[in-house]
């Protein structure tokens, strides 16, 4: 493995696991390992550019809609930030520094450039984890004024929310889906979509390798993430270090599911047996 790529996990890896992580830092890390390339050059350049775009936004604002009518008009009228349906067939659409250079990409990244510009700021602006698609909120409970990026921020009316959560799952808007998203919510968000994109494109098994072990180096993590790195090792021929995660794995499950770890180390001895 590149040295440099190391570096990044580890740093990725101790921001994760930080009294306040950073979602931007945590992003453009992401960033670095998935874009050898970036560095720390490129990583400086994304906060400079965040920070730029910033100094764009009126001073003195005050109250949850004028914040976010000025933040549309910066971002989404004059600058072009917005996405569209074939953005999600882009890995670049992930990755912050990208999404940055091109204007473009998924819901959740867009709205983490709107977060980010509008709290270097000043803006009282935090995410919204909507079920299916991430937008982004202004102000206080009772005067919460919600923003789609990923439309150019177009500001959302109780029933555009609705009717976002309605199609996403079937189900009603309830409150606690407009709560702020944590951040490390936020980037499992991420590499989940990212895992997603790989998962459509077998010969990317690379990409979903360390997404997926980006993920193990959450604090918090679902276990079964073990047992997919754990095949995408023995796809990519990793047969021995595939083995063993297929053993740790099945040691994490016995206790509640010992049919099922019995199952896994039978597919370790046959991931063993591909060396013979």
């Amino acid at each position: 493995m590149n040295p440099e790529v190391t570096d990044w996990r580890r740093e990725f890896a101790e921001e994760a696991r930080s009294e306040r992580p950073d979602v931007v830092s945590l992003c453009l890390l992401l960033g670095a390992v998935a874009d050898p390339a970036l560095g720390q050059r490129g990583i400086d350049a994304a906060h400079i550019e965040l920070d730029r775009l910033a100094g764009l936004l009126p001073y003195g604002l005050t109250g949850a809609r004028p914040w976010a009518l000025a933040t549309a008009e910066l971002l989404g009228a004059t600058c072009g930030f917005h996405g569209s349906p074939p953005d999600y067939q882009r890995l670049e659409s992930s990755l912050l520094h990208e999404v940055l250079r091109r204007r473009r990409g998924l819901p959740i990244l867009l709205s983490v450039v709107w977060i980010e510009v509008a709290r270097r700021a000043g803006a009282p602006v935090y995410g919204v984890a909507l079920p299916g698609h991430f937008v982004v909120g202004f102000g206080p409970p009772r005067d919460r004024v919600l923003a789609d990026p990923f439309d150019g921020g177009r500001l959302l009316t109780g029933v555009d929310t609705e009717l976002l959560v309605a199609g996403a799952t079937g189900a009603p808007l309830d409150e606690s889906m407009l709560s702020p998203a944590a951040p490390l919510d936020v980037i499992l968000r991420i590499l989940n979509n990212i895992r997603a994109w790989a998962a459509a494109r077998p010969e990317r098994s690379d990409v979903a390798l360390w997404a997926v072990e980006l993920s193990l180096l959450l604090p918090s993590h679902p276990a079964r993430l073990r047992f997919e790195r754990a095949q995408l090792l023995v796809q990519r021929g990793d047969f021995l270090a595939g083995a063993a995660e297929l053993d740790r794995y099945a040691d994490v499950v016995e206790p509640v599911e010992p049919t099922t770890a019995e199952s896994v180390r039978r597919r370790a001895r046959a991931a063993r047996a591909m060396l013979n």
